[in-house]
């Protein structure tokens, strides 16, 4: 099985859809904020690193999503499914970002259940993993707060925007741990 590249996820509060390259425009005024880009490995305020980070979905090698914000209709950021595998039953929630307006506001939350819902519900997987830099401590309690496990620290792991090395820790969420 393969993801199917044309998956919508929908509820009442956000609507995640594939990617566009027309969506790269639309998603550029929300990446102003220096700050946002701090955990990062790509700086998308600068329109040729939002290129470099989108080509791996134009590639087939991860699914990222535009998120919508149901109640104003407005794009709010991006996140995205990768590396899956069929054979081990897992896969990557991750490469997520929202603009300043719609972080604290529940879009967060409301996406990732929708995606976790479709990969034990649909998809039946055994596992899905998230992971962040070690340092980024909203990430991290909003993936507790969603009930993922920590699992551990990967040290010097990732290249960050400003030349810093992140320690990437790891979460995630095994079937019948996910409601």
């Amino acid at each position: 099985m393969s993801l199917d590249r044309n998956l919508v996820l929908q509820d009442g509060r956000v609507c995640l859809r594939p990617m566009k390259r027309e969506d790269l425009p639309l998603l550029q005024p929300l990446t102003s904020d220096p700050q946002m880009w701090v955990y990062f490995t790509y700086d998308l305020s600068i329109p040729k690193e939002m290129d470099k980070w989108a080509q791996p979905h134009f590639d087939g090698e991860r699914l990222q999503f535009t998120v919508i914000d149901q109640e104003s209709g407005k794009v709010a950021g991006a996140t995205a499914f990768g590396n899956y595998s069929a054979r081990d039953e897992r896969i990557e929630i991750g490469w997520t970002w929202l603009g300043k307006d719609f972080r604290g506001t529940g879009i967060n939350q409301a996406m990732k259940k929708l995606m976790l819902d479709y990969c034990f519900g649909t998809l039946k997987l055994k596992r899905v993993e998230i992971k962040t830099d070690v340092l980024n401590m909203p990430a991290r309690k909003a993936l507790l707060k969603l009930g993922a496990v920590e699992e551990g620290v990967l040290r010097s792991h990732t290249l960050l925007t400003k030349g810093r090395r992140r320690d990437t820790i790891y979460y995630s969420l095994l079937e019948g741990e996910w409601p």
